[in-house]
């Protein structure tokens, strides 16, 4: 009796809770690494100029599938230390929502390097200043409609379009995680900027840790609101 509540009882503590979620981070982040390492070795390739915005946004390509994984993974996670299956869950959320977050992605990722490659063209262009400002500003607006859909997406089994609708309701409905998402999202792009692409990259299993807390109230209302 006494050797069953022991067995019971390990793995369920404080500590190993802790261990748990770092196993599953790294296991996560070497997971996305391996998913992205394609479009990530161009992308540290690239030069910083306007004329590769597109075959930058091309070498994202493979990094939306990834942080869908992770995303599932993540939020599948077991917290037991004696139950891990980490890289089982990034495989599985990987090969059911693939479809799905492509036909999303991939408009995102048209969107943004347009606004990219005019921003980057602006004293060429003769357009004013203002114009440049509006640009940044529907770009970030994009950028946090896009991390809600990829937390929709990876969860539930909607249509494209219907995800799409629900991440723009979500930028109002919920403020407060917007602006958690907005603070990842200068986070990510303050590191990127100050050491690289890659840096970025390895921290994106901590980043889509965070996006998915912040996400917790969405989450849970799409679930009471829009599931049967």
């Amino acid at each position: 009796m006494i050797d069953a509540t022991a067995g019971r009882r390990f793995g369920e503590g404080p500590l190993s809770r802790a261990c748990a979620l770092v196993y599953t981070l790294l296991v996560v982040e070497l997971l996305l690494l391996t998913a992205v390492v394609p479009g990530l070795v161009g992308l540290v390739l690239l030069d910083r100029d306007a004329a590769n915005v597109p075959l930058a946004a091309a070498c994202l390509l493979p990094a939306g599938p990834a942080l869908s994984a992770a995303l599932y993974a993540l939020h599948h996670r077991r917290r037991d230390l004696t139950d891990l299956h980490p890289a089982a869950a990034f495989w599985r959320g990987y090969r059911a929502n693939v479809r799905g977050v492509v036909k999303l992605w991939v408009p995102w990722l048209v969107w943004l390097a347009v606004i990219g490659s005019s921003l980057g063209n602006l004293a060429a262009a003769g357009v004013p200043g203002w114009w440049a400002v509006l640009s940044v500003l529907i770009a970030l607006a994009a950028t946090l409609w896009v991390a809600n859909a990829l937390v929709i997406t990876s969860l539930f089994a909607f249509r494209a379009r219907d995800v799409a609708r629900l991440a723009a309701y979500f930028l109002t409905r919920s403020p407060r995680a917007t602006l958690g998402n907005a603070g990842l999202l200068i986070v990510a792009a303050g590191v990127t900027l100050v050491a690289s692409e890659a840096a970025s990259v390895l921290l994106a299993s901590v980043l889509a840790s965070m996006l998915l807390l912040n996400s917790r109230p969405m989450i849970a209302e799409v679930r009471d609101r829009f599931t049967t």
